[in-house]
C-alpha cells in the first residue's frame, strides 16, 4: 500500500518525507487556501520534495477549460497528477488528459458506480471519501471494499483505488484489509499510526534497565 499526504503545509510534509513514508501528496483548493501561499508556487516546492504523484486539481467546471487548467498543471512537472472532480465534464477531461499521458486522480467520488466510469474514462486514481459517507451515516469502508472488487473483476482496469477523506488509523488498516492502492492521510493521522501504549511502556523500561548498566554504546 502507497501512503500520501494530504496537505498543502510544505514544512509537514518535509518532516514526514524525512521518514521515507511518503509515497505521493494530495492537495485540493482548500488546502491551499488554508496554506495562504501561492497555488503554483506551493505545488512547485511539494515537487521538489517528494518524488511520487503530486495531485492538482482544476477549478474550472467546465470541460474546455478544465482541459486547459490541467494542462496548464501538468506542465509543472512531470510528477503532476491532475485532479477533476467526478462529474460528466470531468470525466470528459479525464479522458483526454490521460490519452496525453497526463496522469488524472478523479476525486469526490461517493459511490462503485461513480469509480466504475472513472475506470473506464483511464483515470489513475479514483478518489472515494469516506470519512464523508461516515458523516452521514453511511460505511464508507464498504465503499472501498465494492470499489475494489469490481475493480479486481476485471484486469483491463487499470485505476488505483486512492482512499480519501481518511480520519484515523483505523480507516488505514481497513483499507489495507480489503486490498486499496493508496491511502490519503492527513499528518495527524500518520503520525498517529505510530504510537502504541505498550511501545511507549516497553521503551521506558528498557531505556530504565539500561540507565541500571552505567553503560553507554557511543
Amino acid at each position: 500500500m502507497k501512503f500520501f499526504v494530504d496537505t498543502a503545509d510544505v514544512d509537514a510534509i518535509r518532516d514526514l518525507a524525512d521518514t521515507g513514508l511518503v509515497d505521493g501528496v494530495t492537495t485540493n483548493p482548500s488546502l491551499i487556501a488554508k496554506s495562504g501561499r501561492d497555488f503554483v508556487e506551493v505545488v512547485k516546492e511539494i515537487c521538489d520534495i517528494v518524488d511520487g504523484p503530486i495531485s492538482a486539481e482544476v477549478t474550472a467546471i467546465e470541460y474546455d477549460a478544465m482541459v486547459a487548467e490541467g494542462r496548464k498543471l501538468a506542465k509543472i512537472h512531470d510528477n503532476i497528477t491532475v485532479k477533476v472532480p467526478l462529474t460528466r465534464d470531468g470525466l470528459k477531461t479525464c479522458k483526454t488528459l490521460s490519452q496525453e499521458g497526463t496522469m488524472v486522480n478523479v476525486t469526490l467520488c461517493f459511490s462503485a458506480n461513480q469509480a466504475l466510469l472513472a475506470a473506464k474514462a483511464g483515470a489513475t486514481f479514483i478518489s472515494p471519501f469516506i470519512g464523508r459517507l461516515d458523516d452521514i451515516a453511511t460505511d464508507g469502508m464498504q465503499l472501498i471494499k465494492d470499489i475494489v472488487d469490481i475493480y479486481d473483476n476485471y484486469p483491463n482496469l487499470m485505476t488505483e483505488v486512492l482512499v480519501a477523506s481518511v480520519r484515523s488509523p483505523m480507516h488505514v488498516l481497513q483499507s489495507a484489509k480489503f486490498g486499496a492502492d493508496v491511502v490519503t492521510l492527513p499528518p495527524d493521522v500518520l503520525l498517529a499510526m505510530f504510537k502504541h501504549p505498550l511501545t511507549d511502556k516497553g521503551l521506558d523500561a528498557f531505556l530504565a534497565d539500561w540507565q541500571k548498566t552505567g553503560q553507554s554504546i557511543l
